[in-house]
């Protein structure tokens, strides 16, 4: 029996971080005001509170902040993959994104580890994950 991916649900704040994914860039917001960088997409800035902001690209490059192991399967579309990593990985530019690490292994997936983004098609999506790369 085949099991459909899970397919993040695309918000109205999400569509320009999406509509670039499928272009393969990464982009985050920038406050408009003070120029700080965030993610996740909100209406306000946690810095200055100002509620205008642009899209930024950013390099896909990063690292492993932390990270935990998730062999629980909540969705049959995850048995295959469990147990696989879930991260929280500080982008060079300073926002942290919690994303999926591919492509290593229990031993090689630290905190600090250099990583850099890929995009993996889900259903229409292309959705942002992380690999090691080499520093």
């Amino acid at each position: 029996m085949s099991v459909d991916p899970i397919v993040p649900v695309v918000t109205p704040d999400f569509e320009p971080f999406f509509e670039a994914a499928a272009r393969e860039r990464l982009v985050v917001q920038k406050c408009s005001a003070c120029g700080r960088l965030r993610f996740p997409p909100r209406g306000v800035c946690p810095d200055c509170l100002g509620n205008e902001s642009d899209w930024m690209e950013v390099s896909g490059r990063g690292e492993v902040y932390s990270f935990f192991w998730m062999h629980q399967v909540y969705h049959p579309a995850f048995a295959e993959r469990a147990p696989y990593p879930v991260a929280v990985v500080q982008l060079e530019e300073g926002p942290m994104m919690t994303t999926n690490i591919l492509d290593c292994t229990r031993e090689s997936l630290v905190v600090g580890l250099p990583v850099e983004v890929v995009f993996e098609l889900r259903g229409e999506l292309h959705l942002p994950q992380f690999r090691p790369r080499n520093p």
